[in-house]
């Protein structure tokens, strides 16, 4: 039964109706943008390691310039590790999507009825019963493009890698890694010897606390546990690497 207020629902020509009012379809917050959220991801991981590369050369007694270019390694090495490994992982998962699909196209055409049946069973387990389970089946098995498309994400739970977007992906966690990684390394060259220690610690911290919450938010998770995680993560790295300074001093 309609109610008076209800909107009614028209049939577009391919006999969807349109989508009736409400909350916007696909919010987008500002840290859960993917570009962002990498940028977040790139920086988090580009802090830690070289400031416990430069809080170890303190402690070591090393000069600043050495510090400085220890620190400078790190965020180099950080940000070429995390760049080549994202590509290479967005390469793999890319063969893997091609061989699976190539596979799942095989199989429509050599055992049809079994994956006719397999579209049935992933129906089924939503609940679609009888004569709309088989009109369902039937409509998804008559492009044969649009079966395989079915299988690799319902089945396989796979969806085809954007290679543009792998790039992209790989070459913002490396500007990000490297940038972030300037953050602890900058007050070694600035502030006085006894202090650059100091501040270096504090500018990471804070960092790390923003970005924690920012990560955490993101992933709909509170974000004063995230940007508490993110300072535990940033000074257990930093405390074993001071102990191990001290140790061979």
């Amino acid at each position: 039964m309609q109610t008076a207020n209800a909107p009614t629902l028209e049939p577009t020509r391919d006999g969807l109706p349109p989508m009736p009012p409400g909350p916007p379809h696909e919010e987008l917050h500002f840290a859960a943008v993917a570009p962002v959220r990498e940028v977040v991801a790139g920086a988090a991981q580009g802090l830690v390691l070289p400031f416990a590369v430069t809080a170890a050369m303190a402690g070591l007694g090393a000069a600043p310039s050495q510090t400085i270019l220890a620190g400078l390694a790190a965020a180099a090495a950080g940000a070429a590790s995390a760049g080549l490994g994202h590509a290479l992982a967005a390469r793999d998962a890319a063969a893997r999507y091609q061989a699976e699909r190539v596979r799942e196209e095989e199989e429509s055409h050599l055992y049809p009825d079994r994956e006719r049946w397999e579209v049935a069973a992933i129906l089924h387990r939503y609940g679609v019963r009888g004569q709309l389970l088989r009109q369902a089946v039937e409509a998804i098995a008559s492009d044969r493009r649009r079966w395989v498309d079915f299988m690799m994400r319902f089945e396989l739970d796979l969806s085809e890698p954007d290679p543009g977007r792998a790039a992209r992906s790989a070459t913002i966690l490396a500007v990000a890694q490297v940038v972030a990684g300037l953050l602890p390394v900058l007050p070694h060259a600035l502030a006085a010897p006894g202090a650059a220690l100091g501040w270096s610690a504090a500018l990471t911290a804070a960092a790390l606390v923003g970005l924690g919450w920012l990560k955490a938010r993101s992933e709909g998770l509170p974000p004063l546990r995230g940007a508490v995680q993110a300072v535990a993560l940033g000074g257990a790295a930093a405390a074993a690497a001071w102990s191990l300074a001290a140790a061979l001093a």
